[in-house]
């Protein structure tokens, strides 16, 4: 299948139909439910920027797009694809530096609200980023001929990247994963051989449009198939965004009545909550999906304890794990209905080759595999000769093909939100705030990243705490923000317990050494 031909198509099918429903905040608690646009209209609106689009730049161009999870970024999605330009997404959480870095090769830049607004503050810190903007609002544009000759062109042709997207590196520099059109064709095609059309009549979208995992599942698959996206309150920032609390979703969640969401760990952990204090409730699932059956839940970017999917299940809740990596188009292995092993992150899409590698570092070959990488990292995945893509990843695979993943040859952090952190680089960055001597971030399986600051001075914390948050402030994304630091006074103790003797983390110390601290820091907090 092709995405763009399968959204052309169902415009001719359901011209009618929702495509973007958009929620407000009602009266108290409640929320208000419009419909934003149906797919004729999408269609349009998309053709008709495309248009402009191509007044500005060639088609094969590279384009920014520093949008919030907003209907202008579904737009501007279809608008690139139908232009044949390459789309470079930069989460508004990243700071000046990385935003410049991923900007740097983009003949334009498009924006909605909030991103003008991030973008004039990554302008304002001096940094040199590409002036020439389009600010895109939807509703602002008309289909320029009935024809529509470039979005026919871009249907066909060799194989083009479509995307490059970010993941995190060793160094602030980002690294870009070069996305294949028909990788990404052949990933949407995959996913619908696991699950059903009806699955995505309603998508509610809580996680940042800005990963690749949350354009393929609340974009490609609802548009695919006749199915409408829900949009939360403008102002409810995604899952992931600083002082964004899983649990404060929920209330979205039991409004909005969806078919289908991804969840990240922190937000199944919330929704296992609610669930058990609603259970033996005859309404107890209307209570938490405003709807008498459980949607189609995914989760992923981090593991979910087996006690947690197992309550779920029991109750009625079945959640389906699965894995990926932008280096595959995403999803490589995923659980679901009829073949859902709790402990497992499913078997490989019918796409996915997998294998096992000695030294038990999990392998993929698939028809979605990128097309490298716009920069060099010492933390690249590797693709071997006979096209074998080394994940970094150690896993398991039982006789009937359930992977289950047993750890990271690497030392990448994955949060409760499903966010990508290296700590080597992160640290190196924090022994930079004066007073501070050493750092070990941690923050696996946590919404919020942790670290422990060993200082030479303890008796002047309030001042470095405030030295550390200015630091993170001016030099690093949102979600690198370390909000409570763990201080600590330098001894010999403390180094022989959390450093080797060349100063590296002992980071199999880290637990058991926040086990003993009273410190509230250890704590998470927003």
């Amino acid at each position: 299948m092709n995405i763009l031909t399968e959204i052309l198509l169902q415009a001719e099918r359901t011209p009618n139909a929702a495509a973007i429903v958009q929620f407000g905040r009602g009266s108290g608690c409640s929320f208000d439910e419009e419909i934003l646009c149906s797919y004729r209209t999408l269609v349009e609106q998309a053709q008709g920027l495309c248009t402009r689009i191509l007044r500005r730049v060639a088609a094969d161009a590279q384009v920014g797009v520093v949008m919030g999870n907003s209907a202008e970024w579904v737009l501007a999605d279809l608008a690139l694809m139908l232009a044949g330009c390459t789309q470079v997404p930069v989460p508004l959480a990243f700071s000046a530096p990385q935003a410049g870095w991923l900007l740097q090769n983009c003949a334009v830049v498009l924006t909605d609200a909030s991103g003008a607004m991030r973008l004039q503050e990554w302008l304002e810190t001096g940094l040199d980023l590409p002036r020439n903007t389009m600010h895109v609002v939807f509703g602002h544009y008309q289909q320029q001929s009935a024809a529509a000759p470039t979005s026919r062109a871009a249907l066909s042709g060799p194989d083009r990247i479509v995307k490059v997207v970010h993941t995190s590196g060793t160094t602030f520099r980002p690294k870009g994963v070069r996305i294949r059109r028909d990788g990404l064709d052949a990933l949407v095609s995959a996913l619908w051989q696991r699950a059903s059309k009806d699955d995505y009549r309603r998508y509610l979208s809580l996680v940042p449009f800005s990963l690749l995992i949350e354009q393929v599942t609340a974009i490609y698959l609802p548009l695919t198939s006749g199915g409408a996206l829900l949009l939360p309150p403008a102002d409810m920032l995604p899952l992931g965004s600083p002082g964004v609390i899983a649990a404060d979703r929920l209330e979205i969640i039991r409004a909005a009545r969806a078919s289908a969401l991804t969840l990240t760990p922190a937000l199944v952990e919330a929704l296992a909550a609610q669930a058990i204090r609603l259970a033996g409730r005859a309404d107890a699932l209307h209570a938490l999906f405003g709807r008498p059956t459980a949607p189609l839940l995914a989760a992923g970017g981090a593991p979910v304890a087996n006690q947690t999917l197992t309550t779920l299940d029991q109750l009625g809740i079945p959640v389906y794990q699965g894995y990926g990596l932008s280096e595959n188009s995403s999803v490589a292995t995923w659980n679901h209905r009829g073949a859902n092993r709790i402990g497992t992150v499913g078997q490989p899409l019918p796409h996915v080759e997998v294998r096992v590698a000695d030294d038990g570092e999990l392998c993929l070959r698939s028809t979605s595999l990128f097309a490298g990488y716009s920069n060099d990292d010492p933390s690249s995945c590797i693709v071997d000769d006979d096209g074998w893509l080394h994940t970094g990843d150690l896993a398991t695979r039982d006789s009937e093909g359930f992977v289950t993943i047993t750890g990271r040859k690497k030392t990448l952090i994955i949060t409760a939100n499903g966010r990508n952190v290296s700590p080597e680089w992160l640290e190196s960055a924090y022994r930079s705030v004066p007073g501070v001597l050493h750092v070990i971030v941690y923050g696996d399986d946590r919404q919020f990243l942790g670290g422990i600051f060993v200082v030479a001075d303890r008796s002047r914390a309030d001042e470095i705490r405030l030295a550390i948050a200015d630091y993170a402030r001016r030099h690093l994304s949102e979600i690198e923000h370390i909000h409570t630091p763990l201080l600590i006074e330098h001894s010999p103790d403390v180094m022989a317990q959390l450093f080797t003797v060349t100063g590296r983390p002992r980071r199999d110390a880290i637990a058991p050494f926040l086990s003993l601290q009273k410190d509230p820091s250890v704590h998470e907090h927003p």
